[in-house]
């Protein structure tokens, strides 16, 4: 294919991440070809790329938080054609991705030649399922939008205060006052519609999937 794309691949698992990078490689042997093995560094990367044609993304990375990595990249890129490959490949966790806002869901257990005729139908502007999944939940959607309101910050806030963080801890981590991490809670929790930590806590864990 002679189509210069732009394509990163999102992986923390360095052998998958390489034989994925192989394989679109072959496929697309003009393509310029991205790697991130965190969130951050792949929120780093993609603020330095301003063209970035599709985004391979893996669900479990440092940072992530499951599915809320998804909602927290389709709200900060909202143009950005994300498709996730992953080993949790129950119909819920692909209706759970779909809900919120991928372009694409591709098993792990893909052989090659069904990986690139899913790349090849997405670079076309065609979304790729899985066939048989049903409806979308409605409650999930509402809690997209949730997460997805939230800013970069007081999403970083928020997964940190999900990992047992103190807001003293989380000051230091982000080089703020605990002041400012204060007034980050108050805004998380009046935008989550939650009353405390716990809540917050609670209403991420119901975005997170199986390891």
């Amino acid at each position: 294919m002679d189509a210069q794309y732009t394509i990163v691949i999102a992986d923390d698992h360095p052998l998958f991440r390489n034989a994925l990078f192989q394989s679109v490689h072959m496929a697309f042997s003009g393509a310029n070809l991205l790697e991130a093995d965190s969130l951050d560094s792949l929120l780093t990367l993609l603020d330095k790329e301003d063209d970035v044609d599709l985004l391979l993304l893996d669900l479990k990375m440092p940072g992530a938080n499951g599915m809320s990595g998804l909602i927290q990249l389709r709200s900060q890129y909202p143009d950005l054609p994300i498709v996730v490959i992953s080993a949790s490949e129950e119909a819920s966790v692909i209706r759970q991705v779909r809900s919120h806002g991928a372009f694409g869901f591709i098993p792990k257990s893909s052989d090659m030649r069904a990986l690139i005729s899913s790349l090849n139908q997405v670079l076309d502007g065609e979304p790729v399922f899985p066939e048989g999944l049903g409806e979308d939940n409605e409650e999930l959607s509402e809690l997209t939008d949730k997460i997805a309101a939230l800013t970069p910050q007081q999403y970083k806030v928020l997964g940190m205060l999900s990992d047992g963080l103190l807001n003293k801890q989380i000051a230091y981590e982000l080089n703020v006052s605990e002041a400012t991490i204060k007034a980050h809670m108050t805004a998380i929790f009046r935008k989550l519609g939650v009353k405390n930590r716990t809540q917050a806590v609670i209403l991420l864990q119901q975005m997170d999937i199986n390891p």
